[in-house]
């Protein structure tokens, strides 16, 4: 029964009229409050940020930051990726990140990463699945939530050769 539930997930771009989507979901999702450059971020990465909608609903989200590295290649911040309990396993956060890793090999991206608290082992199997490498520790990263220590998990890209 559970196969062509994924048939009906689509996603959609992040913009003013539909952010309170965004921000309702990450009320529910994290044990953080976003601030307004959060959003501003979010809404700046345009098609790095999008909302998932399971049957029209509105379930998931994923919110990026574009960020330049030193030497001017772009690499990708993934600032939240969460799915609304009821809609889990069925490949909404798959459908999400794949969206998102599509978009990074057509702008030459060089990098994509994001923090990862160190207890929550179903977000570092599921980033693991697509490739991520846990590649450093950071103590003390998160200030309100326990355990406070998260993992970087990063995943880069082959760069093409200059000419072809």
């Amino acid at each position: 029964m559970g196969t062509g539930r994924e048939a009906s997930v689509s996603l959609d771009g992040v913009r003013d009229k539909n952010m309170m989507q965004l921000k309702k979901l990450n009320t529910v999702l994290f044990p953080v409050r976003y601030n307004d450059k959060y959003y501003a971020d979010a809404i700046a990465s345009g098609e790095f940020t999008k909302l998932a909608y399971y049957s029209d609903i509105c379930v998931g989200a994923i919110a990026c930051r574009l960020e330049k590295k030193e030497g001017g290649a772009m690499k990708v911040y993934i600032m939240t990726l969460g799915v609304l309990a009821p809609y889990r396993g069925i490949g909404i956060g798959s459908k999400l990140l794949h969206h998102v890793l599509d978009m990074c090999t057509k702008q030459n991206m060089s990098e994509i990463y994001l923090h990862v608290q160190t207890n929550n082992e179903d977000a570092i199997k599921f980033y693991k699945k697509f490739g991520f490498e846990i590649t450093d520790t950071i103590q003390d990263y998160y200030i309100n939530i326990e355990p406070r220590d998260c993992y970087v998990v990063t995943k880069s890209f082959a760069q093409p050769e200059a000419s072809k």
